[in-house]
């Protein structure tokens, strides 16, 4: 029953919520999995994808816009990361500072400390 000069309202609108809150965990879960190969580099691409995708359809703009920030960051830190090692990774593979596979072996586990080199035979 309503009241003279009152209006019932319908349901309120459902919304893309669970998205928004997807992205966010998935941004902020991928950054400490960066240090498990990679693996956040794979949850930052789906949390910018959910959260892009949430904000496009009017899901809750700050919670949208938090998992794109937290997934932006998790990308661009394993993106850091890889492009570092890589750089370190091909300073031991130049031939004319490094002739020998030893003199490689000895650079790697000069700039990767935490990289064990397996014992080779002959070596």
């Amino acid at each position: 029953m309503t009241l003279p000069g009152y209006r019932t309202h319908g349901a309120a609108p459902t919304r893309w919520r669970g998205l928004a809150v997807a992205s966010l965990v998935l941004g902020l879960a991928g950054i400490p999995a960066l240090a498990i190969c990679g693996l956040g580099l794979l949850l930052g691409v789906a949390g910018l994808a959910l959260g892009i995708t949430a904000l496009l359809r009017g899901a809750e703009r700050d919670l949208a816009i938090a998992g794109i920030v937290a997934s932006a960051v998790a990308l661009i830190l394993g993106t850091t990361v890889i492009v570092w090692l890589v750089s370190q990774a091909a300073k031991c593979g130049d031939a004319a500072d490094y002739p020998d596979a030893l003199s490689r072996d000895r650079c790697i586990e000069r700039e990767f400390p935490f990289v064990q080199s397996s014992a080779r035979p002959g070596v």
